[in-house]
Parts: structure tokens; C-alpha cells; sequence
């Protein structure tokens, strides 16, 4: 039955995500600088902090900029879909155990309006789904995993900073696949 369950959050994943791709095709190009209306961009992270057992996780982010909210103090709503992927194992005398972890999340972000568009601050709220698998060999041959895959939520605060109008040093904190995220955002065309 997780089976079952998994694919089908795999699959609402991938539809959210092809919903944002779509929409990025279909809306205005991005002005000048900072994060606007239409502005899109995708790129690498790095991962730290409240993996388990792994030291790092390597993934990506891919946001577009969905439409300005005048009410809500001029911000912008972004939605950022993420993955990562970080694994840890250990072995003992007869007896070794690895995991394997594939988050994959949708935050609905709030992009705060600054008067420098340099620097894009913003927090976000969202949900994500936790791939999970394990192996054990050795002594015991009935291993459990003691982990399972699952829905998590995804609350983070983070910023880019501008270095031209086609790239951002990216980083976040908060909960959902690491503690840590640090990256290099490139805007698409």
C-alpha cells in the first residue's frame, strides 16, 4: 500500500511541476533585475544540518515568479518546487544498513519588495514528499528499516543576492529536506 501511496505523491510532484514549467513558457520575460513578475530560474544547492547520518545533500531549486501582491505590502508570490538527495549508512561487526532519502517539496514563497533589487529576501510555506529506502545485510536477515517514506511540511526563510540579472547566490534555512541550502540560481530565458 505505501507503494501505492508513493507513487501517486510522485506523480501530484511531477504535475505541480510541470504546471510550473508551463506557466513559465507562457508568461512575461522578467524585467531588468531582481525577482518580478515572469522572472524564472533553476539551479544547483548544497545542503547541510538535520540529514541523519549524511553530511551533505546535493539537489536543486526551480522557482517562477507568479504575480505581485499589492495588499500583502507590494510582495511577490514565487513558487519553488525542490529536490534533494542525501544517503548515510554504517556497518557493524555482521551487520551493515544504508538509507537513502529523495525529498521533493512545493513551497508557495512570499518575496519581500526592497527598494535595492539586489537582494531578494523571502519566507515560504509548503509541502513535500520524502522518498525513502534502505538496505541491510549481514546478521540480520529480517532488516526494518525504521524509516518510511511520507508527506513532510517545508517552512524556510531565505534570499538570493544578485550578481547580474542572470545569476543569484541562492541560499535558505529552515525545515524540510536540510537545515542549510546554499546555491547558485541561473534566471531562464
Amino acid at each position: 500500500m505505501s507503494s501505492s501511496i508513493s507513487r501517486k505523491a510522485a506523480a501530484f510532484l511531477t504535475a505541480i511541476a510541470c504546471i510550473a514549467v508551463s506557466a513559465t513558457s507562457a508568461a512575461a520575460q522578467a524585467k531588468s533585475g531582481g525577482f518580478t513578475t515572469g522572472y524564472t530560474d533553476i539551479g544547483p544547492t548544497v545542503g547541510l544540518g538535520g540529514l541523519n547520518g549524511a553530511s551533505a545533500s546535493f539537489g536543486g531549486r526551480f522557482e517562477h515568479a507568479i504575480k505581485p501582491l499589492p495588499d500583502l505590502g507590494n510582495g511577490m508570490l514565487g513558487i519553488q518546487v525542490a529536490a534533494e538527495y542525501y544517503s548515510w549508512s554504517a556497518n557493524f561487526a555482521n551487520y551493515g544498513y544504508s538509507y537513502k532519502y529523495i525529498p521533493i517539496g512545493v513551497t508557495a514563497n512570499y518575496h519581500f519588495k526592497l527598494d535595492e533589487p539586489k537582494i531578494d529576501p523571502f519566507v515560504g510555506l509548503g509541502l513535500g514528499y520524502n522518498v525513502v529506502s534502505c538496505d541491510g545485510t549481514g546478521a540480520f536477515n529480517n532488516f526494518s528499516c525504521g524509516y518510511s517514506s511520507g508527506i513532510y511540511f517545508i517552512g524556510r526563510a531565505g534570499a538570493r543576492y544578485f550578481f547580474s540579472p542572470n545569476m543569484a547566490l541562492y541560499g535558505d534555512v529552515g525545515a524540510g529536506g536540510a537545515t542549510l541550502n546554499i546555491g547558485l540560481m541561473f534566471k531562464l530565458h
